[in-house]
């Protein structure tokens, strides 16, 4: 079944330290996946200055336990490492890791992919951009959604 790790902070990760934590988690480890997200310099056409993250303490932990519990059950995997940033961020600042570890490549990457489909549309974390052209809240994209279809 695997165990899992989920971590909401404001201070970056180091993606080497994580992806060697996975390695090493277990001898029976043949396969890490990766997915690291960050923050582009533009939002929609306006040049971005900042963005702020927030979210929904303890609920945020809880529905991304779901959907961990979700991929467990679809896959073989060993652990599940999920580190969410929140607060304020710039271009080039590293927003999410999710990490999975497992015996063969073909779990541990549709895991990721499905965690990281999921985690945009079904966890409760916000995104305001600042702009040139002002501040506003971003909405899911169709995209997000129909990602998150290809699961069912």
């Amino acid at each position: 079944m695997g165990t899992f790790m989920i971590v909401i902070q404001h201070q970056d990760f180091d993606t080497g330290t994580e992806i060697k934590r996975l390695h090493e988690i277990s001898p029976s480890v043949g396969a890490v996946a990766t997915f690291v997200g960050i923050v582009r310099n533009i939002e929609g056409q306006a040049p971005l200055r900042k963005m702020l993250l927030e979210h929904y303490p303890g609920m945020t932990e809880r529905c991304l336990e779901n959907i961990v519990d979700v991929a467990r059950n679809r896959w073989q995997l060993i652990e599940v490492s999920i580190i969410h940033r929140v607060g304020e961020l710039i271009s080039g600042d590293q927003i999410v890791f999710v990490g999975v570890a497992g015996e063969h490549r073909q779990d541990a990457f549709s895991a990721c992919q499905f965690i990281m489909d999921f985690l945009k549309t079904d966890v409760p974390i916000w995104k305001k951009a600042f702009t040139e052209e002002g501040e506003y809240w971003i909405e899911a994209k169709e995209s997000d959604g129909d990602a998150m279809d290809r699961w069912s």
